[in-house]
């Protein structure tokens, strides 16, 4: 069975569907955006590929944060928690990493079985 692309590019997919798991891409926001912004974005945009994928939050396994200043973990997280499905918690990795050098300061990856 072929994978399912959604919003392929030169690049990369923005997610990929195979074996009953949603891959995303790595997710940003606007660089002018300050990190509470950036993270609702990151976080609006993996809701609506999971969506879009025939899947929901509730179904992300795995999430990975990347922040470009590990000291924004707790202003960070406060938007995270706000958002997250409290009944189904994925398993998750947060680190620090120059993200670009753009001024984006943070990138999300999930991953999601299918609803």
């Amino acid at each position: 069975m072929q994978p399912t692309r959604i919003a392929p590019g030169d690049r990369m997919s923005q997610a990929v569907v195979h074996g009953g798991i949603v891959w995303l891409s790595g997710q940003i926001g606007k660089a002018s955006d300050d990190l509470e912004g950036q993270t609702r974005a990151c976080l609006a945009q993996v809701e609506a590929l999971l969506s879009q994928a025939g899947s929901a939050k509730s179904h992300i396994i795995k999430m990975e944060i990347w922040l470009a200043d590990l000291a924004d973990f707790d202003v960070m997280n406060a938007v995270y928690e706000a958002w997250l499905d409290r009944e189904n918690p994925p398993a998750r990795a947060t680190c620090e990493a120059r993200v670009r050098a753009d001024g984006t300061l943070i990138e999300m990856v999930a991953t999601a079985a299918l609803v």
